[in-house]
């Protein structure tokens, strides 16, 4: 094959692999569930939600299934649970603009409708110490801009009511003594004694699950 060949062949897959994750959305309950954090930097503390979702897709077998969606700019997977199907989201922005990403990705895959719990942000809070974990519906984005970014993007696909109550799994990384070393605190790796007590951290995919089992017995509302 030639060189014009194999432009053809490659863009021809480029093409297949942006559109071979999200589909039009197939019955019953469909969940995005979106790990935050800055592409190209994994191991910082920033981006252990990507992290967690790496975590989530080898618990559910799909860790070797992810591909890129240009339309969304983001990596994807599918994975079901039970009757209900999740869509796992790591952007391929950075953390202040990773809101694009899910909101596009939420559009595409008719996760959001009236329902804010159909998505779901997993991302770093300094606000709990390292190795503290919560699942928090809603609520403001207390100073994340990942959060906020979401909030703002999602916001024009529904009421800002809906926007705010997103399900959030917050991942303590703790919080520096001096104010002024935040950003290099969360741009930066774990320490070695910090990735003692990550394993339990990206096992924060048990607590993530137990909900989305319970929301998946629920009634649907919708499509």
């Amino acid at each position: 094959m030639g060189p014009f060949g194999l432009w053809r062949a490659g863009l021809w897959l480029s093409l297949a692999v942006s559109r071979c994750v999200l589909e039009p959305r197939p019955p019953g309950k469909r969940w995005l569930v979106a790990g935050l954090g800055n592409p190209g930097l994994p191991g910082t503390r920033h981006s252990v939600g990507m992290a967690v979702l790496g975590q989530l897709a080898r618990r559910l077998g799909v860790a070797e299934s992810w591909a890129r969606d240009r339309r969304c700019a983001a990596d994807l997977a599918q994975a079901s649970l039970g009757d209900a199907q999740l869509v796992l989201l790591r952007p391929r922005r950075l953390m202040n603009v990773n809101g694009r990403s899910v909101a596009r990705a939420s559009e595409l895959s008719g996760a959001v409708c009236t329902d804010a719990e159909e998505v779901c942000l997993v991302h770093d809070d300094l606000h709990k110490p390292l190795g503290k974990l919560a699942l928090k519906l809603g609520g403001s984005a207390r100073g994340h801009n990942g959060v906020r970014s979401c909030i703002s993007c999602l916001n024009s696909n529904m009421s800002p009511a809906l926007g705010r109550a997103m399900p959030r799994l917050r991942v303590g990384i703790g919080r520096p003594t001096h104010p002024d070393t935040v950003q290099g605190y969360v741009l930066g790796h774990f320490s070695p004694a910090e990735q003692e007590l990550l394993p339990p951290l990206l096992s924060a995919t048990d607590l993530l699950l137990d909900h989305k089992r319970e929301r998946s017995q629920r009634p649907s509302s919708g499509p």
